[in-house]
């Protein structure tokens, strides 16, 4: 019988049950996700689920694109200052994405002088010429790493639920980092859509964390249909414009009682703590640490400026005024002369020699 996998018309003998299938194009078993039709097949179902002539089947697997066990507390970072989200509670408020790096080893390596807890993978299909390349499942420690799947990719509701959906199915977690975007060009989410995505994935129990603008009506409706989280963004994506509209940003985060995560277009440290300072709740950063010249240590530059901005919020800056206010006291400045009874309350001018008579 000849079916679709993953957009590629085969032949196979059949009917064949999607387990019997995956075991035939080679990958009988790992962390995978099938759709047969728009329908995600749940892993328990794989042996009864059949496949039929001329039936569209998906299997993607997360690519690069948990929360471990605590060795006491960063010396840096704030006491009594977690980030909690859906009930789960972070220390390092740096997020870190996976893609771009030019090998695992590099991101292996920016990922632990990140601190990182939390990481961004992405849904792609399977490549069946190399079935166990390609599983950024296998560089991850997943002891250590709270795994967040992205819909990057997705130009419509329908395409990120299901994208969403084949990411449960795939990573074993229901966080997903909702992406439903809107043009091609600036990559620019669709905000609409981003919205009633999220009230699907909500009412499907997903903890659902949106990519938005810094557009306050939209990141407050977001809230109001169940968003763990809002991540607008502070510029294009991978542009690394930094922060071009933080008054936008400050105002979502004075207004929004959800964690403000934001998210792409930070191209330096500065632009990490500036976020930070401003009362973001964390930062996701990928492009910035995978394309720098050296990813680890700009992960754990990353990582300092996310923690010094932090404190700076915490602490409190002070106002800006119009003019000088000088550090020290102004009164009680010893002066030349100001011992003289009855001296000037300034030194006399030098008087040159042939001025004195």
């Amino acid at each position: 019988m000849r079916i679709v996998v993953n957009r590629k018309e085969i032949e196979v003998p059949g009917p064949l049950t999607v387990e019997e299938l995956l075991a035939r194009l080679g990958h009988e078993s790992g962390r995978v996700a099938v759709a047969v039709g728009d329908e995600v097949v749940t892993r328990d179902r794989w042996a009864s689920v059949v496949v039929r002539e001329g039936e569209h089947v998906e299997i993607v697997r997360a690519i690069g694109g948990g929360q471990g066990p605590w060795e006491g507390r960063d010396p840096y970072d704030p006491a009594g200052d977690p980030l909690v989200i859906a009930g789960r509670t972070f220390r390092s408020r740096l997020f870190v994405g996976t893609g771009k790096y030019p090998d695992a080893a590099t991101m292996q390596a920016a990922l632990e002088r990140s601190g990182t807890e939390m990481v961004t993978v992405a849904i792609r299909y399977m490549d069946f010429s190399d079935p166990r390349g390609g599983d950024i499942l296998a560089h991850l420690d997943l002891s250590r790493y709270h795994l967040l799947p992205n819909t990057a990719g997705a130009y419509t509701v329908e395409d990120a639920v299901k994208m969403a959906r084949l990411a449960r199915e795939a990573t074993g977690t229901n966080w997903i980092k909702l992406e439903v975007i809107g043009d091609r060009e600036t990559l620019l989410p669709d905000l609409s859509g981003t919205l009633e995505a999220t009230r699907i994935l909500v009412n499907e129990g997903f903890v659902v964390l949106p990519y938005t603008t810094a557009d306050l009506v939209t990141c407050l409706r977001l809230e109001e249909a169940g968003a763990a989280a809002v991540m607008p963004l502070a510029s294009l994506i991978g542009s690394g414009q930094g922060l071009v509209d933080w008054t936008s940003l400050r105002r979502v985060i004075e207004r929004v009682k959800v964690p403000v995560v934001v998210d792409a277009g930070i191209g330096s440290p500065t632009d990490a703590a500036h976020a930070m300072e401003l009362g973001a709740a964390a930062v996701l950063i990928n492009t910035a640490i995978a394309k720098a010249r050296v990813p680890a240590l700009m992960a754990e530059a990353m990582r300092w400026a996310v923690i010094a901005g932090r404190q700076g919020f915490l602490a409190g800056r002070i106002p800006r005024l119009e003019g000088a206010s000088p550090s020290s006291p102004t009164a009680g400045v010893p002066l030349a002369g100001a011992g003289a009874a009855a001296g000037p309350a300034h030194p006399a001018p030098v008087r040159r020699p042939e001025e004195v008579e």
